[in-house]
């Protein structure tokens, strides 16, 4: 056992509710009186409303209310807040282009919401939508970033010269352009980074409740913050601030897509406002296709710059990423951010990136699981590869030649970041070791000799996080000795119940069962930045550490007087604070319970031991591994299995190694579901989404996905208290580029150089029939 109960795996106490099917997810809220929202949404990609009649709709059975854009306006509903493009030297600052909650004027995509029917039943609503007349003017249509770039391509918007929302940029186009001009070996790639659809398992939904009296407003929202969806709810609707309560029940899912405020949200907060009754609205699976935020789709052109050796010397990249039809709140930042990362692990002398955001009548991209690290990532990656095949140098040997050394951290990349830690060579020998690279061939040829085609692959990625804000976080023993944990950070199936409740266990030596984890909640606790960029641990945890670091100071100074002592006399340790030299003690409870019993207490110390402490790091952290994956094709159909797969992380300390494989495991199933299956395709000419089911849709299954060898290397990281870096992200980030990898080993023996993800038995098969 490590530092305040790192290193011990313990099962999660909160999947005894979720196995048993006793987790409250927003769908199993009901309230007095409850009413049902239902949104009538675009089925046409673009163009600009002629005619909308919800009268009959409005006189429909059962029917409350009926809502336009028009009814929010007169109700002083402002936009959603979206994120604004900065100046570069190639772009001025613009500023964010927002979504209206109900369409206004025009609509830019399909599934954009025009019409929220308020009824006494979800069925009373959906038949009052029937009857709603909506024509527009259509208009043509762009989907994809490069064709909304085109010249002459349909505006999305009219106030945006070519769709072009901005240009942002990393590192310096002379010096990089001198490297490439003297470099001896130039590789070029040019790649898509497909389309993703969140589709968590709990779809998005929200229950918003109006006590007109008192002006009290509360929502229930499955979120990742419920403090920044307080404050954008507070940007769209006249509230009083001290006044709104959101409180995240259990989560099924989240990640990036339930860290923003949508359409859907702002009208049931409206709605309830306006009939003075609770208003319930639950996606369903076809909306959340049509409408959840989507992620990735870059498409991106990038060259390498290489010595006769093998070494590199400069990086150039120029990505065009899809911002949707409008400005989510992060998205037009995300490619850019994840340009940060445009040079992995690698130790290039000068790089140069440029992002360019384009609008298109397609549904809002932001930040998914990785948020701008995995593109990044892949793009490295395919590069590397590229290089070292060109070259003639094994994949692992090109890699090696240009890692960053241990003994160059802290290292500031040429894109601006620094670099806390990590033995990258070191790791990557382990992973490749026990993925038996050395004796690949001999495996090949056993597929050979059936007439398969085998490959194997790898990857080395490094990410930034834990790189947002700050947390603040509070700790108090009950009178009945129970010990109370306010934390801003919020679990949507990352165990923070357990990994949390295990620290102040180790730290306090009180049981495990008696702690209480209260997060989600803006009433109960005072502040929060949420979870995302794998920031729990690495921010909330230092804080927590910090926190209990101070109730112990303060308990030392309340059983000073119990045991009338001298302070500097008190030691503590597993829950017993004890005179030196004496077997004079009392255990950390009976302090905190003291503290209750009305005498005075010392200077600083509160009723319970009640302490706050705050943590804000001064820089990100840098998890970093090695995926490695071997995979056979049959040539006949292009059917691929993932025969093995090996990874070998570094996440800086481990606080619950279970908790942590865990994690992995299902970063690395969204990888691979990008990888091999997973996009979010629009038609060209209509602009309807092509895969708005799990029929067009392809999900990872459970046969896609092999026992992932998984090990993992503690190298902290200097930059918080307990060394933690992150591990939220780490699994996807490397899957993808590794898997990749893999497949174009295999199909090199055919004279294949390239593939696009996802790379399905259709896209290799018609890879191999060409």
């Amino acid at each position: 056992m490590g530092i305040f109960g790192t290193g011990q795996a313990l099962r999660r106490r909160e999947d005894a509710r979720f196995l048993t099917g006793t987790g409250r997810y927003t769908d199993d809220i009901t309230l007095e009186g409850q009413a049902c929202l239902y949104l009538f949404r675009s089925p046409y990609a673009h163009g600009r409303i002629t005619r909308l009649d919800v009268e009959d709709a409005t006189q429909a059975p059962g029917v409350i209310a009926v809502l336009t854009s028009a009814d929010l306006e007169a109700g002083g509903v402002r936009d959603i807040p979206g994120a604004d493009m900065p100046p570069s030297s190639l772009t001025p600052a613009r500023p964010a282009r927002k979504q209206p909650p109900l369409a206004r004027e025009r609509v830019r995509y399909v599934g954009e919401p025009v019409a929220g029917i308020v009824a006494e039943s979800i069925a009373a609503a959906k038949d009052a939508a029937e009857l709603i007349v909506f024509e527009i003017e259509e208009f043509p249509v762009a989907v994809t970033p490069t064709d909304a770039l085109r010249e002459g391509a349909p505006l999305v918007h009219d106030e945006v010269a070519g769709n072009r929302f901005g240009t942002l940029e990393h590192g310096d186009r002379d010096a990089t352009e001198k490297a490439f001009a003297n470099a001896a070996h130039v590789v070029d790639v040019e790649i898509i980074n497909n389309r993703l659809a969140p589709t968590a398992m709990e779809p998005r939904g929200c229950i918003a409740s109006f006590d007109a009296p008192s002006g009290e407003m509360t929502v229930y929202l499955g979120c990742q913050s419920v403090h920044a969806l307080r404050d954008r709810i507070l940007a769209c609707v006249d509230l009083d601030a001290d006044k709104l309560r959101v409180i995240c029940p259990d989560v099924g899912g989240a990640f990036g897509l339930k860290f923003f405020l949508q359409c859907e949200t702002v009208v049931a907060v409206y709605a309830a406002k306006l009939i003075g009754r609770p208003v319930k609205w639950i996606g369903e699976r076809g909306e959340s296709f049509l409408s959840d935020l989507h992620g990735r789709d870059h498409a991106s052109r990038a060259s390498l710059a290489l010595d006769d050796d093998g070494r590199f010397l400069a990086l150039r990249a120029s990505i065009v990423g899809n911002a949707g039809a409008y400005c989510s709140q992060v998205g037009p930042i995300i490619p850019w951010f994840g340009a940060f990362m445009s040079t992995g692990c690698y130790d290039i002398p000068v790089a140069y990136v440029d992002v360019t955001m384009a609008f298109t009548n397609t549904v809002p991209v932001d930040a998914y699981r990785g948020a701008g690290r995995p593109e990044a990532a892949y793009l490295i990656e395919r590069l590397v590869d590229a290089a070292a095949r060109k070259l003639g140098i094994p994949r692992d040997e090109i890699r090696r030649r240009n890692f960053i050394r241990p003994a160059q951290f802290p290292y500031r990349t040429v894109t601006g970041q620094a670099y806390d830690s990590g033995d990258y060579a070191r790791l990557m020998d382990l992973a490749l070791a026990r993925a038996g690279w050395a004796d690949f061939e001999t495996r090949r040829a056993i597929s050979a000799a059936r007439g398969r085609l085998r490959g194997i692959g790898l990857s080395y990625y490094v990410e930034i996080c834990s790189a947002m804000g700050s947390e603040d976080t509070h700790i108090r023993f009950e009178p009945d000795g129970r010990v109370t944990v306010l934390i801003g950070t919020q679990a949507s199936g990352q165990g923070h119940e357990t990994s949390f409740a295990q620290m102040v266990a180790a730290g306090l030596g009180v049981p495990i069962d008696d702690i209480d984890i209260v997060q989600g909640d803006t009433k109960l606790v005072p502040t929060g930045q949420g979870t995302g960029g794998s920031r729990s641990m690495a921010i909330g945890g230092s804080a927590l550490y910090r926190t209990v670091e101070a109730v112990i100071d303060r308990g030392r100074r309340m059983a000073a007087e119990l045991l009338e002592a001298a302070e500097v006399d008190i030691e503590f340790g597993q829950g017993v604070f004890r005179v030196v030299g004496t077997d004079r003690s009392t255990t950390i409870a009976e302090v905190a319970r003291s503290t209750y019993a009305g005498r005075p207490l010392p200077e600083g110390v509160e009723a319970g031991l009640r302490t706050n402490r705050e943590f804000t790091p001064e820089a990100g952290t840098f998890p970093n591994g090695c995926h490695v994956c071997e995979v056979e094709i049959d040539p006949e159909t292009g059917t691929l299995e993932i025969l093995r797969y090996t990874v070998e992380d570094d996440v800086g300390t481990v606080v619950n190694p279970l908790i942590l494989e865990g994690q992995i495991m299902g970063g690395v199933a969204q990888g691979l579901g990008q990888a091999c299956g997973e996009y979010a395709i629009y038609d060209p000419d209509s602009g309807q989404l092509l895969t708005a089911s799990f029929t067009d849709y392809s999900m990872p299954r459970a046969d896609w996905v092999p026992g992932i060898d998984f090990r993992f290397q503690e190298v902290p990281s200097p930059r918080n208290p307990l060394g933690i870096k992150g591990a939220g992200e780490a699994g996807t980030v490397g899957a993808a580029p590794a898997l990749v990898s893999a497949v174009l080993d295999a199909l090199a023996p055919r004279g294949i150089r390239h593939v696009d993800m996802p790379v399905t038995p259709h896209t290799l098969w018609q890879a191999l029939e060409a």
